[in-house]
């Protein structure tokens, strides 16, 4: 037991990195790590200055789940609502988010790192729904994630057997996005992060909500939810300076900044 903080935070050039820190528990998350969580995504969620974010452990494992061994005096109801909490503000999040998963992630760790827009792996991590294995069904939003990255069939079979797959079974599913050797992970995350952060933020977080919202609209639907992020998008300073970068055969500055002023109205077709 030390007495560091049960979640590191550290900022590099746009990009928060958020570090479970219970390795003796292989990153089991308690009440204390929860509330933790919940209090650093609110606080990204509303720092300009974050334009993307990192999740991973510390000790060499991503986390073992929720930690079932701790002294936990509450009714379950209210540590649902911790955990329901966190797995809400780390999907809504407006901006790209990145698990780097070394070693395991079951139970709810697994589905916090499934919660993140995109994974990368090491060969030796381990992913499981372990719940079953405990007598409990899966949450942190497992039953919501799952049939729809998967599929209902491999999604029952993941939750209904709680069975241990490795990262390229993982990858094969579409549950990692990347496979990178131990010793390559911690640069390629920090160059893909850079990478998220450098985009322009409005856009990406119109995509992402775009993205998350579309299973349940109707195509009709979903272009006029199209049509309005566009409307908020051109309201940014990132088009002209996407379209002027362009010509200018350089890379864009974005900065997410919204115009001053509106354009200036076309009266060319009004009559005098």
């Amino acid at each position: 037991m030390t007495d560091e903080p049960v979640l590191l935070i550290s900022d590099t050039r746009h990009v928060r990195t958020l570090t479970l820190n219970r390795p003796h528990r292989r990153n089991a998350i308690d009440a204390e790590l929860w509330t933790a969580l919940r209090h650093a995504l609110d606080q990204a969620a509303r720092d300009p200055a974050v334009r993307a974010l990192v999740l991973t452990g510390a000790g060499g494992a991503f986390s073992s789940g929720a930690d079932i061994r701790a002294d936990d005096t509450r009714d379950p109801l209210t540590k649902m609502r911790d955990l329901n909490d966190v797995t809400l503000l780390l999907h809504e999040l407006p901006l790209p988010t990145v698990a780097k998963v070394t070693g395991v992630a079951v139970g709810a760790g697994w589905n916090l790192a499934l919660g993140c827009d995109l994974v990368v792996a090491t060969p030796g991590a381990r992913f499981s729904q372990i719940f079953a294995r405990r007598a409990l069904s899966p949450d942190c939003g497992g039953t919501w994630l799952l049939p729809k990255l998967v599929g209902l069939q491999v999604a029952k079979r993941l939750a209904l057997l709680a069975e241990t797959i490795d990262a390229e079974e993982a990858r094969s599913l579409q549950l990692v996005t990347w496979v990178v050797p131990d010793e390559r992970i911690d640069e390629y995350v920090t160059d893909l992060a850079a990478r998220l952060a450098a985009g322009p933020p409005v856009a990406l977080a119109q995509t992402k909500a775009l993205l998350h919202e579309s299973p349940g609209r109707t195509l009709r639907e979903a272009l006029a939810a199209e049509a309005r992020a566009q409307a908020v998008n051109f309201a940014t300073t990132d088009v002209p300076e996407a379209y002027a970068a362009f010509a200018e055969k350089r890379e864009p500055h974005f900065t997410g900044s919204r115009h001053r002023q509106p354009p200036p109205e076309d009266t060319s077709c009004v009559k005098q």
